[in-house]
């Protein structure tokens, strides 16, 4: 049974497809790349994979899009993560990627072992077995007004029982939230819950991630009553949490 974990490369220049293909196998990942979006669709079809390196700029539907329909798709292509290469300095760029679905963002030209890094980073928070990364370790379910988060599986439960599809970067959001209720938590204790030293100092990252976020479990996203802001501060989960 293969155990490596599959990622796919979607670029439109040859080189930097070919340069990470061979850095990645080399450290025990297996590899397909795709030149645009059309192949990328034609590979996911074809193959399961555990990651999508995304680039922004592509011939025809661009990385933004292919994100945002990746992210509307049905069961695990919907959760599967996605780290998105975007230009250098262009911060709209990243904040729309993430408002996209992105789970993390990387600055061409960029060196293949930073890559690699945050690669480990987004595999662990989404991997099956992950561990939330806060007090609800040795915990298998987290309930709040009617909802259930699973820790085990990595699974969210609406009140009615409908299971709603996280990214991995929302998932660790809701656990380090849930995890600590009632209690504010700053843009930068979050980012350390959630990517720990792989974080990098964007506090728009947090917004983003904690709007997608409401946006699924709150009744109004605009006027949120489980994931209140603190405005200048940062973040509070007001719900009551019980463990099981």
């Amino acid at each position: 049974m293969e155990t490596e974990p599959h990622i796919l490369v979607v670029d439109d220049d040859r080189e930097i497809r070919d340069l990470l293909a061979r850095f990645l196998r080399k450290h025990g990942y297996r590899v397909d790349s795709a030149a645009d979006g059309r192949e990328m669709w034609r590979l996911l079809e074809a193959g399961r994979f555990d990651l999508i390196v995304l680039d922004l700029m592509l011939p025809g539907e661009d990385g933004l899009s292919l994100c945002r329909r990746i992210r509307s798709q049905e069961a695990n292509a919907a959760a599967m993560p996605i780290i998105m290469l975007t230009a250098i300095g262009e911060e709209m760029d990243r904040i729309i990627g993430l408002e996209m679905g992105a789970d993390d963002y990387l600055a061409k030209p960029f060196n293949p072992r930073e890559l690699l890094a945050r690669m480990r980073a987004v595999l662990r928070r989404g991997g099956s077995g992950a561990r939330a990364p806060s007090e609800t370790v040795g915990e298998d379910n987290l309930s709040f007004d009617g909802w259930r988060l699973n820790l085990t599986r990595r699974d969210l439960f609406a009140p009615d029982g409908n299971l709603v599809e996280l990214t991995g970067g929302e998932f660790e959001l809701l656990c380090a939230l849930a995890g600590h209720p009632k209690r504010l938590l700053s843009r930068e204790q979050l980012l350390d819950l959630t990517r720990g030293r792989e974080a990098v100092p964007f506090d728009r990252a947090i917004d983003v991630q904690v709007s997608r976020l409401r946006g699924k479990i709150e009744t109004d996203p605009k006027s949120p009553t489980i994931i209140k802001t603190v405005r200048g501060t940062g973040y509070i989960f007001t719900a009551e949490v019980e463990r099981s």
